[in-house]
């Protein structure tokens, strides 16, 4: 494959999965050089990445094993994907501030190759305003973050911080390495999931969308390098690696999220499924049914999409979704017309495999500026490539017609 990889072990428990995370990379035919801190040789020699390797390990900035070059440079140079796991919050404070101050640090300032980190560590240092800054600043320089999984912790305390597993770690790698890099440098803002409307504490009005079709658009930007921000409605799929999340449950929330975000998007892409009513009062209580049965006056949700695109600029691609149940193509064209879209993608919900809670989707994508494109019945990460294809088509003709826009960095 011809592929190198560093990686960069940092002094915390979980450095025992690096040596999975070494096996399965060198198993898969890649060059892999394995960098350690001082405090991580107390958790695993350094004999064991080198057995594992086929590589001397470099744990010593000053350690010049080729007097030819400069260590720590030369890695860097070579170096296809920097991937460092795990990444305390020690590692993580010195890599935001651009402290170096050992083979670690000196080398992730020298790389110019895609950035993976994966944090773990005590679930309240990662919830620490410090850490989630420095996590915040690293992802706005472009690094990939994963997010820590949950469980039991190494000192006894149940919550996020686990390091990803490394099979996970290794997709997020393999990605990174065959990626399309089209969107780099651009903004794009996602929406995924239901919302929620409450009826009273324990009821509430929603629909069937689980987010798998907004969470493989999140993840295929992601891998194509674009800034991803995903905002979600309640669901039960893991997070996407290397995106900002915003958990959002009604659709005020969502309204107010997209409002937040929109405006600094180069790409807008509408996947959630809001609810259409909601209650016009909420109850304080729970309904008791020796209460008799409840009389529900509905009013109209917002509507967030058409609201939002009532201030989209000219340098703006918008795309929206119309899942319905008849006449998905006539009702996405209006949608399209009504709502000022570059796109909308349309399905029918009834049909085999392309309703909500599979892992396929067979859709139209109705385009302003351009013919429709009927898609096969495929799975939903295909899909959003597909769509990301003709997103990037709209961002170049958008830019090529105003040649002063740029992309938000």
């Amino acid at each position: 494959m011809g592929k190198t990889i560093l990686l960069g072990v940092a002094g915390g428990i979980a450095a025992f999965k690096s040596a999975s995370v070494c096996s399965s990379l060198v198993k898969k035919g890649y060059d892999v050089q394995v960098l350690m801190t001082e405090n991580a040789t107390k958790f695993v020699q350094p004999l064991t990445f080198q057995a594992l390797s086929r590589n001397p390990v470099l744990t010593d900035t000053f350690e010049e094993p080729n007097p030819a070059e400069i260590a720590h440079i030369a890695k860097a140079d070579a170096a296809d994907v920097f991937v460092i796991a795990p990444a305390t919050a020690n590692v993580i404070g010195k890599l935001a501030n651009g402290i170096a101050d050992d083979v670690l640090t000196t080398t992730a300032l020298a790389v110019t190759c895609p950035l993976v980190i994966a944090p773990a560590m005590n679930v309240n240092m990662y919830q620490h305003p410090a850490v989630t800054e420095n996590l915040q600043r690293l992802r706005q320089r472009g690094a990939i973050v994963l997010e820590p999984g949950t469980g039991l912790l190494a000192c006894g305390w149940i919550g996020k911080g686990r390091l990803p597993e490394p099979e996970d770690i290794v997709a997020v790698v393999e990605a990174v390495l065959h990626r399309k890099t089209d969107l780099n440098g651009t903004r794009v803002l996602v929406t995924a999931g239901p919302t929620v409307e409450d009826l009273d504490p324990v009821r509430y009005l929603s629909n069937s969308s689980t987010g798998k079709m907004g969470y493989a658009i999140a993840q295929a930007a992601v891998q194509r390098g674009a800034d991803v921000i995903l905002v979600s409605g309640p669901t039960h799929l893991p997070p996407v690696h290397g995106v900002e999340m915003v958990r959002i449950r009604s659709t005020e929330d969502l309204l107010h999220a997209v409002q937040a975000h929109a405006p600094s998007c180069d790409v807008f892409i509408s996947a959630a499924a809001p609810a259409d009513f909601r209650p016009v009062q909420r109850l304080s209580h729970k309904w008791k049914k020796s209460d008799g049965v409840p009389v529900l006056e509905l009013e109209p949700t917002p509507d967030v999409l058409a609201t939002v695109a009532q201030s989209k600029h000219d340098g703006q691609v918008f795309v929206g979704f119309a899942a319905e149940t008849k006449n998905a193509v006539d009702y996405g064209r209006r949608k399209l017309e009504r709502k000022n879209l570059d796109m909308v993608v349309v399905n029918d919900v009834t049909e085999d495999g392309a309703g909500f809670g599979v892992d396929t989707n067979h859709v139209t994508i109705l385009r302003k500026d351009g013919p429709d494109v009927a898609l096969p019945l495929m799975s939903k990460s295909a899909v959003a490539d597909e769509l990301l294809d003709l997103v990037v088509e709209a961002l170049r003709s958008k830019r090529n017609s105003h040649p002063e826009m740029e992309p938000h960095a």
